[in-house]
């Protein structure tokens, strides 16, 4: 069984020994998380106790009512989404992750995300929320948005005029919340767009699936103590190796793993120049720690004779029949990795896989 936001439920049961709710208690559905069988409730005596379905907890669905109450409730909480969005989007996100803003603005928008999606309180908490205890805007409001042929507000019992207020409300934090996370991904995204990524997240990449990629030599500090990789690469994830991601590739990409290599063995070679390193060594050095990557026609050239001290060791990487690349796919250590963690990422993001 699912619950979508909105719907109204009764409580039946719940193991909280503390709780003041009890049977019969009503409240509206704000989220549901079906994996975790855990429903955030707002309940109408106030109360926000969720609901452990695994756990046992138990509520029932509560009719809907005629279709003409339904569209109140569509109407109040589009109101309230549209309200709420705006919120978020002007005086939220420009005091919070915006231009207002100086200092760790990436590594800010990164933990707010990241609570967002887990539900973590204390970040919840610093969301734009409706007051749903301020009564003197509703009948205001219930009077510009209810849609035609709606009951007027004199007509309204005081649970309906709680459940148009509750609407609102809800329409206004889940948008909120919504928008304050597509804030955060426009901070964090390398290309600027907010666009939601969470399908290329490393935890949700499969055998078969996208993702994106990177070595894990590749992070590289950032003000502040952090962390960030300087470009990601758009890969399907065909095998593993000792742990190790194995990957393949457009061209595109494949293009760009080795002139990322070949600036990797440019920046070496300047480390050791820097430290004093004669000049007659700097290319020994070089060859003795990283490979030679080059393209020669369409095939990758990867030249390890002297990193290996094997005078064989050189091997040539062919695209395979569909034109893909396998880039060092079981000489390096590739891993999936965050996408807002990379300044650039490198090849065609795939859209989130249809909810259908």
């Amino acid at each position: 069984m699912t619950y979508q936001p909105g719907e109204r439920v009764a409580l039946e049961h719940t193991g909280d020994p503390h709780t003041r709710l009890h049977p019969g208690d009503e409240g509206t559905v704000r989220r549901f998380d079906p994996d975790q069988q855990v429903l955030d409730v707002q309940w109408d005596s106030g109360s926000r106790l969720s609901m452990l379905l695994s756990a046992g907890d138990r509520v029932r669905r509560l009719p809907t009512g005629d279709a003409g109450w339904d569209s109140v409730h569509g109407a109040l909480r589009a109101a309230g989404a549209a309200a709420g969005q705006s919120a978020a989007a002007q005086w939220w996100a420009q005091s919070v992750v915006g231009s207002r803003v100086h200092g760790a603005v990436r590594e800010r928008a990164q933990a707010i995300l990241h609570g967002i999606e887990n539900g973590d309180p204390s970040v919840l908490d610093g969301l734009p929320v409706a007051d749903r205890y301020i009564l003197a805007d509703d009948r205001d409001r219930y009077s510009e948005h209810a849609p035609p042929g709606a009951p007027v507000w004199e007509q309204l019992s005081w649970r309906q005029r709680d459940q148009t207020r509750w609407a609102w409300c809800d329409g206004y934090d889940a948008a909120a919340e919504a928008e304050a996370a597509s804030q955060c991904r426009m901070v964090l995204h390398p290309d600027g767009d907010g666009r939601d990524l969470r399908h290329l997240y490393p935890e949700r990449v499969r055998l078969g699936g996208p993702g994106v990629f990177a070595g894990d030599w590749a992070w590289t500090p950032e003000g502040g103590g952090q962390m960030r990789i300087p470009v990601g690469f758009v890969g399907t994830l065909v095998d593993t190796w000792n742990g190790w991601a194995v990957f393949t590739c457009s061209r595109e990409v494949a293009e760009a793993i080795v002139v990322d290599h070949q600036e990797h063995r440019a920046r070496c070679r300047q480390f050791a120049a820097d430290g004093g390193m004669p000049e007659v060594d700097l290319d020994r050095l070089v060859d003795e720690s990283m490979a030679r990557l080059w393209f020669d026609g369409d095939v990758i050239v990867a030249d390890e004779t002297r990193v290996a001290g094997d005078p064989d060791a050189i091997e040539r990487i062919s695209p395979r029949a569909d034109g893909r690349y396998i880039v060092m796919g079981w000489s390096w250590t590739w891993l999936p990795v965050h996408p807002y963690d990379c300044d650039r990422i490198v090849g065609e993001l795939p859209d989130p896989p249809s909810a259908a």
